[in-house]
C-alpha cells in the first residue's frame, strides 16, 4: 500500500459544485482528471488544489510582505496533505504584447543574442565587406607592408559628416601645434578664425604626419600612429598620396574601405526590445501603421468637392477646403476638377502638406487675405490615432490606416548595425523566422567558425539554444519560428510553449497542473506531448492534467473521473483509479473508452447543394498558391498537422474575403489571386476562441442579449412599476440600482504585484452585484442577483413559460453549456466555452439558409458526450442549407464530416500543400497523410 506520505490527500471540497468530495492523487505520477464539462475538473484541480498551493506559498511570506498582497481566501476545502510547491499551465488567453515572441518567451532569442554578441562577425552595411579590427602593432606593420616605400600622410579623424562652423575646434587644433588638417578631402592649413560653412556636412582630420613608410623610420612612424590614435578616438586614416586613396585602420569594428565603425557588440544590441538594437523607424516592432492612400482616395473619377477624398467628405466651406482651394489654385485647377486630372505634385501638397504659407482667400474672410501653413490630409489623420484622441476619434481614423511591413528592416526588428553580424552567412533575424525544426537542423550541422578562444562560450551557448529547441519539437511545434508573435498563438500553443520552458528548468518535487495542453495537436504529435509529462514526471515531479484526449487517458498511471452529470448534477468522483481498472467501469467517460458509447459514423455523406466556393492561388505565410473548392452546404473538415496552414486558408485567408464582401470589414486578406461562388452566400459567421469580453462584467446573459430580456421582465414586476423602476436600474454597470461600493461588480480585484491578481467578494453585497432596494423586486421567489447565479439548465426551468428568454438559453443548452451560470464572468470561461457562447447566439439568431459558419476548433474543453450534443447542433444547421466549415483534429468530427480538406505534409515551411480532398472514406486511401492513418483506425471500428 502507499505511504501516506507518497499521495496527495483532499478532504472535504465544496468549492463551486464539489459536493464534499475526498480525493487521493499519487505522487510522482501522471494523473488526468477528466469528466463531462462543468463536471468540477477545473473546480477540482485549479480552484481547489492549486489555490491552495498559492495560499501556502503567500503564506511563507514575512507579516510585512503579506500586508502589500492582501488576504488570499483559502478554498472551501477541510484539508489538503502532501502538497508540494504548485505551477499551474493554463490555457489563459496569451500574451498580447506585441513585442512578445516565441523567443523571448522561451528565452531561445536570450541566448541567440549572446552567441551573436561574443561570435558573430560583422560585415559593413555599405560595402558588404567584413568589419576589421586591429592592435596597434598589427597596424604597424599593415602599413609597412602595403605602402613600403610610398609617401603617405597619417590624418587622425574628428568629425565625420557632421554640420557646424567648427571655428573652436579648429582653434583647438592649432593650439595643439599642428598646422593642417583635411577637410572634405582637401589638405588646408590652420589659420586664425579659421571656420567652414555651418549648413553643410563636413568631415574634419588633422594632418599628424607626412613620411614614407620604411623600417628605417619605423620608430617615427610608431610614435606618430600612436599620437593619431589618441586624436582620433582609435581611428587613423592613412593617405597614399601619390594614389590619393584613403585606408582606415580602427583598435574597434570598422570597414577598411569606408572607415565606417560598430561599437563593440553587447546583447542588449540584439534585442528589438532595446534602444541600441532596435530598428529606429518601427521601434523594434517589425510594422508601421501607415495611412493607406487607396483608403483616402478610393475613386479618382470624383472631384474633391463631390467627396473624392474620403476622409473630408463633400464640400463644406471651412478652413481645410479652403486651404486645399489655394493649393489647386496654384496647379490650374480647382475643387471640381476629377482627382485624376489634378497634377500628382498638387495631390502630393494636398495629402501631405507644404512648407510654404499659403495664400487664403474667401468672402467669409471679408477683403483681407490670411497667410496659413497647411500640415496635410494624413498628418490630420495620423493625429487622430494619438493616445491623446477621443475612442471615436481613432476608430474613424483607423478605417484609413494600413498596417504594413516596416520599410526600412523589413519586418526583421532591428537596426542595420544589428543585422549585418553573422554566423555561417546568417544574421539574427534570420534564425529567428526559421522553424524551430530547421533551426535545430542548423544548429546541429553548421560548425561555427570561431577562433579557439571563443569556441568554449560557443558550445556552451549552442548546448543550451539546442536543448530547449529539442524540449519545443518534443511538444509538438515545430512548425512555428522563433519570430513569431506570442499574440498569434492559439491557447494550445502557449501552453506547451509554457510546458517546454518549464521542461527546461528542471526544477524537481514541483505539482504541474495543466490545462488541456492537446488543444491544437494533431494525433501524430499527441505521443509526443505524452512523453514530454511523462518526462516531467520521471524527473521527479507530480503531473495532474484536466483532460479529455482518448490517449492521454490510456497513457496515464492514474485516472480521476469527475461526474456524473454536469453543474449542480456533477462535482462528484465517479472513479479513481487506474487506466486498466477503468476500462472494467460503468461511467460515461469509460463507457466511451471501452467502445460500449460511440459516436456514429452517419450512413451517408451529404453532397452539398451542388455549388461550390473556391478559393485560387491562396500564397499566405506558408501556402503554396493553393487553391481548393469548398462544396457549399456541408459539414467541411479542414484536417492536417500543426502549422499544415489550415487557420492560414481560412480564418485569414476565407474569412477576410467573405467578410470584406458582406460586412465592408477592414481586415484584409492573406495573399490570394481570385475567389468564385460567393455569390451563393449572403452571410459569415465566424466562430473562434478568443474571449466573449475582456472584463469582469460581461458575462453570456450580456452577449446573448438575453439579459436585456430579463431586465425588462423585472421592469415588468408590479413592485418595480409601483417604485417606478426601469430596466436600466436591472443594469449592473449603470449607478441605480447597482451596488456602488463595488460599482456592480461582485468582486473587488486585490493587486498582488508580483502574482496574478485576486478577487475578493465586495463586503456591502456579498458578491450580489445589486443594493438591497432592487433586489426586492422579485420574479417567482427570486432576485435578479438570483436569476443570474442560476445554472444555465436551472434556467431553462425557471422560465419555461417565458419564450422570449427561454428560446435565446435554450440554444445555450443544446451547445452543451447548461453547466454555467447567466451571470459567469466572461473571463473565467475557457477558449472552447467562449466559442460555444458565440456558436448559440448565431443559433438564436434567424439564418438565411445561405449563412456560411466557420470554426476553430470547437471540441475544445469538451468531453466525448459533449462532442455528440454539438455534433448534433452543426448538423441541424447543415439541415437547414447553411454550410459550416470546421478547423479541427477531433477525429469524433472528421469522421462524421461529408468533406475533408486534408493540408500537409508537415508544419511550417514543409506544409501548405492541399495533399488530398473528398469524403472520409476518399481520404483513408492516400497514403502522404498522417491524418488518414489515424482516420483508417476510427472507420475501421
Amino acid at each position: 500500500m502507499t505511504s501516506e506520505t507518497e499521495l496527495i490527500n483532499v478532504y472535504g471540497a465544496r468549492v463551486h459544485n464539489l459536493k464534499n468530495i475526498d480525493v487521493t492523487i499519487p505522487r510522482d505520477s501522471l494523473t488526468v482528471v477528466t469528466g463531462l464539462s462543468g463536471s468540477g475538473k477545473s473546480s477540482l484541480a485549479f480552484d481547489t488544489i492549486f489555490a491552495e498551493g498559492q495560499r501556502r506559498y503567500i503564506e511563507t511570506f514575512s507579516a510585512y510582505a503579506r500586508g502589500f498582497l492582501g488576504k488570499l481566501e483559502r478554498p472551501d476545502v477541510d484539508k489538503i496533505t502532501g502538497l508540494s510547491p504548485v505551477i499551474s499551465i493554463e490555457q489563459k488567453t496569451t500574451n498580447k504584447n506585441p513585442r512578445s515572441t516565441v523567443g523571448t518567451t522561451t528565452e531561445i532569442y536570450d541566448f541567440l543574442r549572446l552567441l551573436y554578441a561574443r561570435a558573430g562577425e560583422a560585415y559593413s552595411y555599405i560595402t558588404g565587406e567584413k568589419m576589421v579590427k586591429y592592435t596597434d602593432e598589427q597596424i604597424l606593420e599593415l602599413i609597412l607592408e602595403k605602402y613600403i616605400g610610398r609617401k603617405i600622410y597619417i590624418l587622425a579623424p574628428v568629425v565625420r559628416n557632421r554640420k557646424g562652423h567648427y571655428k573652436e575646434l579648429f582653434e583647438q587644433i592649432r593650439k595643439k601645434g599642428y598646422l593642417n588638417v583635411r577637410v572634405d578631402g582637401d589638405i588646408r592649413e590652420i589659420l586664425p578664425g579659421m571656420k567652414v560653412d555651418r549648413y553643410k556636412n563636413h568631415s574634419i582630420e588633422i594632418l599628424i604626419d607626412k613620411l614614407v613608410a620604411s623600417n628605417k623610420f619605423e620608430d617615427k612612424l610608431k610614435a606618430s600612429v600612436r599620437t593619431a590614435m589618441k586624436q582620433g578616438n582609435g581611428l587613423i586614416l592613412i593617405l597614399d598620396v601619390e594614389a590619393d586613396e584613403v585606408r582606415h585602420y580602427s583598435r574597434s569594428l570598422m570597414c577598411p574601405t569606408t572607415g565606417l565603425s560598430y561599437s563593440e557588440p553587447a546583447p542588449h544590441n540584439f534585442s528589438f526590445n532595446s534602444p541600441q538594437g532596435a530598428c529606429s523607424r518601427c521601434k523594434g516592432l517589425g510594422e508601421l501603421d501607415q495611412v493607406d492612400i487607396e483608403k483616402i482616395i478610393p475613386n479618382p473619377d470624383l472631384s474633391i468637392a463631390a467627396g473624392g477624398i474620403a476622409p473630408l467628405g463633400k464640400e463644406k466651406s471651412n478652413m481645410l477646403f479652403w486651404q486645399i482651394a489655394a493649393i489647386c489654385e496654384k496647379y490650374g485647377v480647382t475643387l471640381k476638377t476629377a482627382i485624376k486630372n489634378i497634377p500628382e505634385e498638387a495631390i502630393d501638397e494636398i495629402l501631405y502638406g507644404t512648407n510654404e504659407r499659403l495664400k487664403i482667400k474667401n468672402e467669409s474672410l471679408g477683403n483681407s487675405n490670411y497667410m496659413v501653413s497647411y500640415e496635410g490630409v494624413t498628418k490630420y489623420i495620423e493625429m487622430q490615432q494619438e493616445d491623446e484622441a477621443s475612442a471615436t476619434a481613432q476608430k474613424w481614423a483607423g478605417q484609413f490606416i494600413t498596417t504594413s511591413v516596416c520599410p526600412e528592416c523589413n519586418g526583421q526588428r532591428l537596426n542595420k548595425e544589428a543585422l549585418h553580424f553573422k554566423i555561417n552567412e546568417k544574421n539574427i533575424a534570420e534564425l529567428a523566422d526559421m522553424d524551430i525544426q530547421s533551426l535545430y537542423n542548423w544548429f546541429s550541422e553548421s560548425v561555427t567558425e570561431v577562433s579557439e578562444k571563443q569556441r568554449l562560450i560557443v558550445n556552451e551557448i549552442k548546448k543550451e539554444i539546442l536543448s530547449r529547441l529539442q524540449f519545443l519539437l518534443d511538444v509538438g511545434l515545430g512548425y512555428l519560428s522563433l519570430s513569431r508573435a506570442s499574440a498569434s498563438l492559439s491557447g494550445g500553443e502557449s501552453q506547451r510553449i509554457r510546458l517546454a520552458t518549464q521542461i527546461g528548468s528542471e526544477l524537481v518535487n514541483v505539482l504541474y497542473i495543466l490545462d488541456e495542453p492537446s488543444i491544437g495537436l494533431h494525433q501524430r504529435d499527441n505521443r509526443r506531448l505524452i512523453d514530454s509529462l511523462k518526462k516531467l514526471r520521471d524527473t521527479g515531479n507530480s503531473v495532474v492534467v484536466v483532460e479529455h484526449d482518448k490517449d492521454m487517458m490510456l497513457a496515464s498511471d492514474y485516472i480521476v473521473d469527475m461526474g456524473p452529470f454536469a453543474g449542480r448534477k456533477g462535482g462528484e468522483v465517479v472513479f479513481a483509479g487506474t487506466p486498466e481498472e477503468m476500462l472494467k467501469k460503468n461511467t460515461l467517460t469509460s463507457n466511451y473508452l471501452n467502445g460500449k458509447l460511440e459516436i456514429a459514423i452517419p450512413k451517408n455523406r451529404r453532397k452539398g447543394n451542388g455549388n461550390y466556393l473556391k478559393i485560387i492561388g491562396a500564397s499566405g505565410n506558408n501556402l503554396k498558391k493553393v487553391s481548393v473548392a469548398l462544396p457549399l452546404g456541408t459539414l467541411t473538415c479542414i484536417t492536417g498537422v500543426s502549422g499544415s496552414g489550415k487557420s492560414t486558408l481560412i480564418n485569414d485567408t476565407l474569412q477576410p474575403i467573405l467578410s470584406q464582401k458582406f460586412y465592408r470589414s477592414l481586415k484584409d486578406p492573406l495573399p490570394y489571386e481570385s475567389v468564385e461562388g460567393i455569390e451563393h452566400l449572403d452571410k459569415v459567421v465566424s466562430v473562434d476562441q478568443s474571449p466573449i469580453g475582456r472584463t469582469p462584467r460581461s458575462n453570456p446573459a450580456t452577449y446573448t442579449g438575453v439579459f436585456s430580456d430579463i431586465r425588462n421582465l423585472f421592469a415588468g414586476m408590479p413592485e418595480a412599476k409601483i417604485r417606478g423602476y426601469k430596466p436600466g436600474r436591472f443594469s449592473f454597470n449603470v449607478k441605480g440600482g447597482r451596488c456602488e461600493t463595488c460599482k456592480g461588480n461582485g468582486y473587488k480585484t486585490v493587486e498582488m504585484n508580483f502574482l496574478p491578481d485576486v478577487m475578493v467578494p465586495c463586503e456591502n453585497c456579498h458578491g450580489k452585484r445589486y443594493n438591497r432596494e432592487t433586489l426586492e423586486v422579485r420574479f417567482k421567489g427570486k432576485s435578479i442577483a438570483d436569476v443570474l447565479d442560476m445554472t444555465i439548465n436551472v434556467a431553462v426551468e425557471f422560465f419555461e413559460n417565458v419564450p422570449s428568454i427561454l428560446h435565446k438559453i435554450k440554444v445555450l443548452q443544446e451547445v452543451g453549456l447548461g453547466y454555467i451560470k447567466l451571470g459567469q464572468s466572461s473571463t473565467t470561461l475557457s477558449g472552447g466555452e467562449s466559442q460555444r457562447v458565440k456558436l448559440a447566439t448565431e443559433l438564436a439568431r434567424t439564418d438565411t439558409g445561405n449563412t456560411m459558419y466557420v470554426l476553430d476548433e470547437p471540441t475544445t474543453g469538451l468531453h466525448f458526450e459533449d462532442i455528440r450534443v454539438l455534433l448534433t447542433v452543426l448538423n441541424k444547421l447543415v439541415e437547414k442549407g447553411n454550410s459550416v466549415i470546421v478547423i479541427e483534429h477531433n477525429l469524433d468530427i472528421i469522421k462524421c464530416a461529408d468533406y475533408i480538406i486534408d493540408l500537409g505534409p508537415e508544419g511550417g515551411e514543409r506544409g501548405g500543400y492541399i495533399l488530398t480532398t473528398g469524403t472520409p472514406e476518399e481520404i483513408v486511401k492516400n497514403r502522404d497523410s498522417y491524418t488518414a492513418v489515424y482516420l483508417r483506425e476510427e472507420l475501421v471500428q
